[in-house]
């Protein structure tokens, strides 16, 4: 199954470089990877560049001009441009476990997307990471129990991965709460039937909420991939959510509408 890795950035080179060396200790290094550059400067070409030089796998960089938080956009150009016909998408600031790929490859199913989630870091356990490049991708369960014990880790169970819980997996079909693209996987064709993201959302929030919802109008079953590809988020502040409100209305209006495609979307870009 060729797959592509899509990892979504936004001026944040550092978080970034441990991303992308997150994969190149994948237990599983058959995929390309696409930076999917929400208008960095030149401080993130740089290391996408660095980074080529070192990597296992081809890796590509797409960008667009900084108009503000197009998440849904520069994925778009992202998945126009994968190679793989599995898409599994992440953000520049969450650190892959070294099965991370392999598991998500491991649930992929015909007829489902998979959602994963996410154990968020500490501020302070955030710095260490960066200042002393900790080999994170990697740590064993003695040391993620003493991050969780110090308080450094919001949550444990996410870490402790297993593939097993079959029928746990299947158990809300119909979920699109909680979605979220920073642990997302789909088959690229169910993408480009519904037009992949909407692109009029635009600031912070629910662009993934939206792709989901209309997934799940086409069709496609939603398949839980918690405890089996967990992320480490790095911290950050808290972004902009001025315009939640406006993108919320969106949402609640294709959840009562019988659309399955993005008004904008991957038919749209023309390159």
């Amino acid at each position: 199954m060729k797959t592509t890795v899509i990892v979504t950035t936004y001026n944040r080179p550092d978080a970034l470089n441990f991303v992308v060396r997150g994969f190149f200790l994948q237990k599983d290094v058959d995929f390309d990877l696409v930076v999917a550059d929400d208008g960095s400067d030149n401080r993130t070409r740089d290391i996408v560049s660095r980074l080529k030089l070192e990597a296992p796998f081809e890796i590509s960089h797409v960008w667009h001009e900084d108009l503000g938080f197009r998440a849904a956009a520069i994925r778009n150009r992202a998945v126009k441009a994968s190679q793989g016909e599995y898409l599994i998408f992440t953000d520049g600031d969450c650190i892959p476990r070294t099965n991370f790929v392999l598991n998500h490859k491991k649930l992929a199913e015909k007829g489902y997307f998979l959602s994963g989630n996410r154990v968020l870091l500490s501020q302070k356990l955030t710095r260490e990471i960066l200042t002393n490049a900790s080999d994170v991708s990697r740590w064993d369960r003695w040391t993620i129990l003493r991050h969780y014990c110090a308080r450094d880790i919001n949550r444990l169970l996410p870490l402790l991965s297993s593939t097993w819980l079959i029928p746990y997996r299947k158990s809300s079909p119909k979920r699109w709460e909680g979605v979220k693209t920073c642990n997302f996987s789909s088959w690229r064709s169910d993408l480009f039937e519904v037009n992949g993201f909407e692109e009029q959302y635009e600031g912070w929030g629910l662009e993934d909420s939206d792709l989901a919802v209309r997934l799940l109008k086409n069709g496609v079953k939603h398949k839980n991939a918690r405890q089996a590809t967990p992320t480490l988020h790095l911290w950050h502040p808290e972004n902009d959510r001025s315009g939640l409100e406006r993108n919320g209305q969106r949402l609640r209006s294709i959840m009562s509408s019988s659309r399955i495609e993005a008004s904008v979307g991957l038919k749209q870009i023309d390159f």
